[in-house]
């Protein structure tokens, strides 16, 4: 038996503060996205939530969740992030003030660096 099939990867890090901060701002894109989508088209603003709700519930990493539906390598969840990120950061600059927008936009880069001991982690996911 080959010791390479048998390699136990171990867990995610375990920081409870970035996982707040990342949750944050999930919440900020779950709301901003479709908020401003609305104004355009209501079925982009239902596809928007499905898209940043719906495909990280499904696709997860082994290890990374308790439940995992669908598997997938780590650098899906890393580009899910991303996408969470993204989505956040550019609708709150769009719907709402500076101020809020700045604020958003620091906590997005709060959570690229508190994440990255996660994303070493699961990069090493295959």
């Amino acid at each position: 038996m080959s010791d390479a099939a048998e390699e136990v990867v171990p867990g995610p890090p375990d920081d409870r503060a970035a996982s707040v901060l990342r949750f944050a701002v999930e919440l900020v894109a779950w709301v901003a996205t479709p908020w401003v989508l609305a104004d355009h088209s209501w079925l982009l603003a239902a596809l928007s939530l499905i898209l940043l709700i719906g495909l990280p519930t499904i696709l997860s990493t082994p290890g990374d969740k308790a439940d995992v539906i669908i598997a997938v390598p780590g650098w899906v969840t890393i580009l899910l992030v991303l996408l969470q990120l993204v989505a956040a950061v550019a609708s709150s600059w769009v719907l709402w003030p500076t101020w809020a927008a700045v604020a958003v936009t620091a906590l997005a880069a709060t959570v690229l660096v508190t994440e990255r001991p996660r994303r070493r982690w699961l990069l090493s996911i295959r």
